[in-house]
């Protein structure tokens, strides 16, 4: 039977037919999620960097950030290497893509167990089932314990709940640029984007794969306004700003910069992905069924590496300093100034690079 070549104008996933590059493919088999449904036969992708000693206690784990990837290089560039801040002379680094991925883990763009693929069936997912599905994993490579968990923004959120639940799992944690709970002001952006993806004509309720075209006008909106709160109101105005860009588009040069960035995830991401992992992050509260977000940070037990971005305006320093208040572990909070953002975990990465020197040497 010949395959359906789904084109890029429907998604950008990593597609089965597709060179899986580095990526590493593992079973965990199924997984119970919080609400109650099953998620059968997960695929979970990975790259792995360094060596995993005879102890298997030099490993690292690298939790993305929502539209990153298993590849730490290719999103978080200069960390990980000789040398770098995940020095692989020293560690195991390992970072696997999460479950509701679209490079290779188990998620609406893949192939269900009964041939078609998930779509609008694939089932909502919160940080907790995805953190489960870390340990599955982990289980699956013999790591029973981390040196660190480590991760920016939805990965600081997976970190957090590994120290929440998993205390004997992990040696220490470092949440960059994150929260403890979903903020309102969070939610109401991203409730935004996903009503964007869910009112361009080809969403189709999900499923689209089998189409000509898929929602990517929809997608590219929900990036733009994203990619607003992920930056500086001062880098908006003073680096690109009101000017025209002097072309037939007529474009301002702040519309042509938002322009580029939609059109780069485009090329690498699924509108379904981009949805599933929005609402998960809405879902997100440490304190929940714990006793609220007081009670649930106190009753951390190992140590904890909380990094703010001061300029960040998608998750502001007083998210983090709540973190780094009330874990009673928690090292001092560890403030990166940076003209970037939210992004700026992305951009001002010797900053980034010594907090996390700071957390390995706990």
């Amino acid at each position: 039977m010949t395959k359906k070549i789904i084109s890029t104008d429907v998604t950008g996933a990593w597609l089965e037919y597709h060179e899986p590059g580095d990526r590493q493919f593992i079973k965990i088999g199924s997984l119970l999620l919080e609400n109650g449904e099953t998620l059968p036969d997960i695929t979970i992708a990975y790259q792995s960097w360094g060596t995993l000693n005879a102890a298997k206690d030099n490993a690292i784990l690298v939790n993305h950030a929502m539209t990153g990837w298993s590849d730490i290089p290719g999103w978080w560039p200069s960390m990980v290497g000789p040398g770098l801040p995940f020095d692989t002379d020293k560690y195991f680094v390992i970072c696997p893509n999460v479950i509701g991925g679209c490079q290779g883990s188990t998620g609406p763009s893949s192939i269900a167990p009964d041939g078609k693929r998930w779509g609008s069936r694939f089932p909502s997912l919160t940080i907790r089932d995805m953190v489960a599905a870390e340990v599955a994993f982990s289980d699956a490579l013999g790591i029973q314990k981390y040196r660190l968990a480590v991760g920016p923004s939805l990965g600081g959120m997976r970190s957090l709940e590994w120290a929440a639940q998993l205390p004997d799992r992990v040696g220490a944690i470092c949440t960059i640029g994150s929260s403890a709970v979903a903020t309102g002001d969070q939610i109401g952006t991203a409730s935004i984007q996903i009503r964007a993806i869910k009112s361009d004509p080809y969403f189709n309720g999900g499923d689209y794969y089998e189409q000509e075209h898929g929602p990517l006008v929809g997608m590219g909106i929900a990036r733009r306004i994203a990619h607003l709160t992920y930056r500086t109101e001062s880098e908006m105005d003073v680096r690109f700003g009101r000017e025209l860009q002097g072309d037939e588009t007529g474009r301002y040069a702040v519309e042509s910069y938002l322009d580029h960035q939609a059109q780069k995830l485009a090329k690498r991401f699924d509108a379904n992905t981009y949805i599933a992992l929005t609402e998960a992050m809405n879902s997100h509260d440490i304190g929940r069924d714990r006793g609220g977000v007081a009670k649930a940070l106190a009753e951390i037990t190992i140590p904890v590496v909380v990094v703010s971005i001061d300029t960040d305006r998608l998750f502001p320093p007083r998210l983090q300093a709540e973190i780094a208040e009330l874990v009673p572990a928690a090292a001092p909070l560890i403030s990166i100034s940076s003209d970037f953002g939210h992004d700026g975990f992305l951009i001002d990465v010797e900053s980034v690079g010594d907090a996390i020197r700071s957390a390995l040497a706990l």
